[in-house]
């Protein structure tokens, strides 16, 4: 998926080591170890990719894909301080091999020398726009924050947090390189529209993963949806399904998470077509994403797109 930036994603890394360091053998040895713990490298791939289906890339996109990747690895850290990770990409968190100070101060860390770095470009252009994403991603956390124990909430507002939480960071990241490739005003906004429908797939994808991935597989702590009493998608459709008395016992099965309820509110999700409902809205979203790429000329880099929006739904880690 990623051949067609294979070299410019070997820039990004070497950037990325070259920049997550300190001078403080403390320091360094966190942040050094923060930067393992980004995963896919999905949002700067989007970056990438949107520049070179609208045009081309550049040393600038190089930069921005690290400086995304940087803010998105914060808030990693943060979600598992939030969460009581204890495993994400089959190590250790920060939370749980340092501890929760560290995470907040890593975190900090990283958003602000992210920031740093994209104010050194000639435009504030991505400035204005990584920091207007940035701070609508923290909302959609203190929004989602808000609705634990909430089981009264529907579909749409769900969606509106997913769509804060996820979905505005990678339709940045795609407005981004399609904006710094040379693309035109309405190429760039069906790059970022077919960003902000992958992320709202790819949150969606991630959600039923918590519910029913396997850890080994998946290499992070999952089930903290139930934990922390979040209501996700199948959890919101299965409660929608449900007569009222079937409403109050899942309500009341949500509210004290155990090894014994769990089994239980996996039994209700099959009962209701939870997470088949759950996983066709998740491929409804990719194939909008897919239509906003209709007018881009077939490249190896819009075919990775395309492919991409298979994957986010079908992943399995």
């Amino acid at each position: 998926m990623y051949a067609p930036i294979a070299t410019e994603l070997q820039q990004v890394e070497s950037l990325l080591r070259a920049e997550m360091r300190s001078d403080y053998p403390y320091v360094d040895e966190l942040v050094r170890y923060g930067c393992l713990l980004g995963g896919k490298r999905l949002r700067p791939a989007l970056l990438l990719l949107c520049g070179r289906a609208f045009g081309r890339t550049t040393d600038e996109q190089i930069l921005l894909a690290a400086v995304v990747e940087m803010i998105h690895t914060a808030t990693l850290v943060h979600d598992d301080v939030l969460d009581d990770a204890s495993m994400r990409r089959h190590l250790a968190t920060v939370n749980t091999r340092w501890d929760s100070e560290a995470s907040v101060l890593l975190g900090d860390f990283l958003f602000t020398h992210a920031f740093y770095l994209a104010s050194t470009l000639d435009s504030p252009r991505a400035c204005r726009w990584i920091g207007q994403a940035t701070n609508i991603v923290c909302e959609g956390e203190i929004r989602q924050k808000g609705t634990r124990g909430q089981f009264s909430i529907d579909e749409h507002e769900y969606l509106g947090i997913l769509n804060a939480k996820t979905a505005e960071l990678c339709a940045c990241c795609c407005r981004l390189g399609a904006s710094y490739a040379g693309a035109d005003a309405k190429q760039v906004s069906n790059a970022a529209q077919f960003g902000r429908s992958l992320g709202i797939a790819f949150q969606i994808a991630d959600d039923l993963l918590d519910l029913q991935g396997d850890e080994a597989r998946v290499g992070k702590s999952l089930g903290t949806d139930l934990a922390k009493q979040k209501p996700t998608l199948p959890i919101i459709h299965a409660l929608h399904g449900a007569n009222t008395a079937q409403r109050h016992r899942l309500v009341a099965l949500l509210e004290h998470p155990d090894q014994e309820t769990v089994a239980q509110l996996h039994a209700a999700m099959e009962q209701f077509d939870a997470i088949a409902y759950s996983r066709a809205k998740a491929a409804q979203f990719a194939n909008t994403a897919r239509s906003h790429l209709d007018a881009v000329p077939d490249t190896p880099a819009r075919r990775a797109l395309v492919e991409m929006t298979d994957f986010v739904v079908q992943r399995s880690h």
